[in-house]
This record gives C-alpha cells, structure tokens and sequence, in this order.
C-alpha cells in the first residue's frame, strides 16, 4: 500500500458525486490481491506468479501514469511531422466557480479554444479555409492543487486547406486568441447560465480588456519531442506520490514548485483536507480530458490522406482503437 492510499484508507468518507465513490475505492483496493489477479507460470520450471489486478482509474497514481503512456502512444500516430506549439487557455479567477458548481460547463472550454484556433486559421484564406491539427487537454489543478480549470492545447504549425494540401504558418496571431476567447467563452456561458450571468460577463470585459490570457510555450522540433513534452500533461494524476513527504495518521506534507518564482513551497494540512483538494479535480464518468480536433479529429476529410503518410504498425494501432 503506497502512501496516498494509506491516507485514503484512513479518513476517506463517502462522498455524493458518484464519480469520486467510484475513484476512490478503485485507487484504495488497487493491486490488492483479494480482489482478483491473474496467475502466471513458467512451461519449463513450473514457478508460478500470481499479479493482482489493477485498478485502471486516472486517479490513481500508477495507473494514471500507465494511462498517460498509452495516450502519448496514440497521440504519436495521429501528428502530422510539423512543427507543434504548446498554448495554454487560462480563465480569470473569479470564473473558476461556476465550472467547480457546474461541471457540464467543462465543455464550453473545449469548444471555445477549439472554435478560436480553427478560426484564427480559417481567416488566412477564406477559400482555402486552413484547417490545422489540434489536441487539447484539459486540466483543473494548478500546482497548489487548488481548482483552476484551464486547457492546455498542442497546435500544429501548418493547416490543410481545400486547394493546398499543407501551408507552414509560423505566425500565431496571439491578440486574436486572447480577445475571441474571451468573447466565445463568455458568450457560451452566458448561453448556458442564463441572464444572471451578464453582469459577471460585463465586469470579465472591463477588467480583461485585452483579452484572457493564452500563454504560449517555447516552438518544439519534432513529433518525437513535441510528444515527451506535452505527454505529461495528458492523464497525470492530480499529485505524484514523490510530491508527498510525510503522513503521520493526522497531518499530510507534501511540496509544490510555485509558479511565479519556480521555488519549492512545502505545505502541511490536515488529511481531510488533503483529500478534499485531491478528489475534487476527479472527472464525471465518460467525461473526456482529452480531445482532438481539426484534421486530427475522426472522420475528417482530411484523415485518409493522413493515414497513408503514416506507418503500418501505426495505421493497425488506429485501427484497433
């Protein structure tokens, strides 16, 4: 039993979102043998090993890194061999609650970063109408674990148009970005909230004038290396159990490297508490975290080309998933 499941077997309670009932007690009982296993043996010695079953839940340490890998795996067979850049999504802090209350509103943030990026290249040439490939990743903790709900996006650096199979595009019009985010996200959640919500829209205008804030990372080379880089950021669990420093039955420590100055922060809290920072960054069921779009969504008339430019080893991979 490694530490985080010790905590939770201690203080977990049972919790009304069914999602984290379900979580939870899949993470406690993962690799416990009384819950079943499979039984191995050698045809030549005759030695046996029996290997519990895992969990298979995100949420639990090693499972969601063993996730992790199979996704960065199938995410390298859909890339176009271009250069991809790393954009992250971020919402102002004051709207962070409605997405905690509302889950269902998660989705406005996908179709918000997808709806900006295909139109900022849509508007290259409109004939053309550039199409590029886009993978967003959804995540809702910051270092600190606290709720921060934001998206994480991998954009290819070219698009297929109508006309022209590929067009390199080095520039990003990031002004574009962080305005018609801001104006697509607002706007669809004050579709979804209803007209209480103009007032908080009305203040997000006058206190984001230029926009919310899409960060952008450093250009990446290849595939390969666009893939080790963002397959972190995929289906890692919400803290790593290295990030945990001690638990003696009452209190948890852990650390964290801040953000705005990259020193370590070392924070100790009651285990309740612990445990309500970590089960709340867990997804309803059959929620997607992960999401492509553009010439890497299925089903694009782009996509059979697409599978000819890639290996056979890949292309029966895509087809088994």
């Amino acid at each position: 039993m490694n530490i985080l499941q010790s905590i939770f077997t201690d203080y977990y309670e049972l919790h009304p979102r069914p999602a984290v009932i379900e979580n939870v007690n899949k993470m406690i009982h993962c690799g416990d043998p009384s819950y079943g296993g499979a039984m191995y043996g050698c045809p030549h010695c005759g030695n046996l090993k029996f290997v519990p079953f895992r969990c298979k839940s995100r949420f639990c340490p090693s499972c969601g890194n063993k996730y992790n890998q199979l996704r960065s795996f199938h995410m390298s067979c859909k890339l176009v061999s271009c250069v991809h850049r790393h954009c992250v999504f971020t919402i102002p802090a004051e709207l962070r609650v409605y997405f905690l209350e509302d889950r269902t509103l998660l989705d406005c943030l996908f179709h918000s970063v997808r709806d900006v990026v295909l139109r900022m290249f849509s508007k290259m040439n409109k004939t053309e109408n550039f199409t590029p490939g886009l993978i967003c990743i959804l995540h809702t903790f910051g270092r600190d674990l606290k709720w921060n709900p934001h998206i994480h996006a991998l954009i290819s650096e070219g698009g297929a148009g109508n006309i022209t199979p590929w067009r390199p595009v080095k520039h990003f019009d990031y002004s574009f970005l962080r305005n018609a985010f801001r104006k697509v996200l607002l706007e669809r959640l004050t579709s979804r909230i209803g007209p209480t919500f103009r007032k908080v829209k009305n203040e997000m205008y006058t206190k984001h004038a230029d926009g919310f804030y899409v960060r952008a990372k450093p250009n990446l080379c290849t595939p390969d290396i666009t893939i080790k880089y963002i397959s972190r950021y995929l289906g890692r669990p919400v803290i790593a159990t290295s990030r945990i420093d001690t638990y003696d039955g009452k209190n948890v420590t852990f650390h964290y490297t801040r953000h705005e100055d990259n020193k370590t922060v070392t924070e100790t809290i009651p285990a309740l508490n612990f445990i309500q920072k970590l089960i709340v960054h867990i997804s309803e069921k059959h929620f997607k975290m992960l999401r492509y779009y553009g010439i890497y969504a299925k089903h694009h008339k782009q996509e059979m080309k697409l599978r000819k430019c890639i290996s056979a080893e890949k292309q029966c991979f895509l087809h088994s998933s």
